[in-house]
């Protein structure tokens, strides 16, 4: 059985995160979409947030499994008996980084591939940072991420909002 992770932030899913794993799903068994637990970063979502925004939007895949994990993307793969790692790329400009980060897990963890799979172009200029930016701002999402996250950022927004006032 073939099994590939697909770790990312996912702060939150986007429509170019899903057609990553829409086609993930085609070429592997199993496809585990693993939320980090990136210390490095500030999510607005907590990890058991993402986690479950993820189980909704992918209950229809029966071969995706959606987990977290903390520390080495191919320390995690190994436990999961993963033999590929996915990472999407949207632009050029994301290979330099992801190649770097490529060939230091292969180091690492020889046993582990990484397989690059580009985004439709549709959803190129879409990442996780922007979309928040957009909603933060109060401008439109639709069509960056699935409803039912338009709805949970949304929400999460406007009582982020409340408790800036309510602080002061």
């Amino acid at each position: 059985m073939r099994t590939a992770i697909y770790p990312g932030s996912f702060d939150p899913v986007t429509c170019g995160h899903l057609d990553i794993i829409e086609r993930a799903v085609a070429l592997f068994d199993k496809v585990i979409v693993a939320v980090s637990k990136n210390a490095s970063k500030t999510p607005l979502f907590s990890v058991t947030e993402r986690v479950d925004m993820l189980r909704d939007v992918l209950q229809n895949y029966s071969n995706v499994l959606v987990d977290s994990f903390e520390g080495l993307t191919v320390s995690y793969a190994v436990t999961r008996g993963a033999q590929v790692v996915i990472r999407g790329l949207r632009a050029i400009s994301d290979f330099e980084n992801e190649f770097m980060m490529a060939l230091t897990n292969k180091q690492l963890q020889p046993s582990v591939e990484t397989v690059f799979l580009m985004t439709r172009a549709r959803y190129s200029f879409i990442s996780s940072n922007g979309v928040k930016e957009v909603a933060f701002f109060g401008g439109c999402i639709s069509g960056l991420v699935p409803p039912i996250i338009e709805k949970r950022l949304n929400e999460k927004i406007l009582a982020c909002r409340e408790r800036d006032k309510a602080e002061g």
